[in-house]
């Protein structure tokens, strides 16, 4: 998992650094607010971020604020880091677009889970996102069929996007998930044939 931390405290920098470093996560580690946000706009920023809430300039709640304005198809999962541990100042982090938060000194075992956590929301997130993509798509083929379509009244074959001409059953299994089986109907029956449908099926020929 790519990591952002963004703390500017140099110790607590690099603890957060080399412990996640050592769980096999890839870290971007920055030292203020606006070296964060810069980060947030890149088009490969790390989806999960560890931010510091005090910070000169732009302080962790601002920086998760305006992450939260970003338009992207999976949204980051931000935790804060916090010396404040009043249940008012916790809710105002939540509030304010946070997944989660940590009290300083942070504890690597909790640490760990809450990244855990984040690791799956992200998953999560993702797959979700495909899936809209595959039912947007979906939705689209969908519209076709309803649109009218070109065909011809003699043979009934549908003409396609590509000016060429189908079988019926050729156009829709291309263009939905339909699938045929073949018969035939009594008045081809008595067309063919040479009989009636209802004499056959009287003396039980079909």
């Amino acid at each position: 998992m790519n990591i952002l931390i963004a703390e500017d405290d140099a110790i607590s920098r690099l603890l957060l650094t080399d412990t996640l470093t050592r769980w096999g996560h890839q870290v971007e580690a920055v030292e203020n607010g606006e070296q964060a946000w810069e980060v947030f706009q890149r088009k490969d920023a790390p989806p999960l971020a560890i931010l510091d809430w005090m910070m000169p300039g732009l302080d962790g709640l601002e920086v998760c604020r305006r992450a939260r304005s970003l338009p992207r198809s999976v949204a980051f999962h931000i935790i804060l880091l916090t010396a404040r541990e009043q249940k008012a100042d916790i809710v105002g982090g939540l509030e304010v677009g946070a997944n989660d938060y940590m009290v300083k000194p942070f504890d690597p075992a909790e640490l760990r889970a809450r990244v855990g956590v984040g690791e799956r929301m992200i998953v999560l997130q993702e797959e979700l996102a495909a899936r809209v993509i595959e039912l947007e798509a979906a939705l689209e083929k969908v519209k076709k069929l309803q649109g009218m379509l070109p065909i011809c009244s003699y043979c009934k074959k549908i003409r396609n996007d590509e000016d060429y001409w189908q079988e019926v059953e050729t156009y829709l299994g291309d263009h939905s998930e339909a699938e045929f089986s073949h018969g035939i109907c009594p008045h081809c029956f008595e067309k063919l044939m040479g009989v009636s449908f209802a004499e056959a099926k009287a003396k039980k020929g079909i």
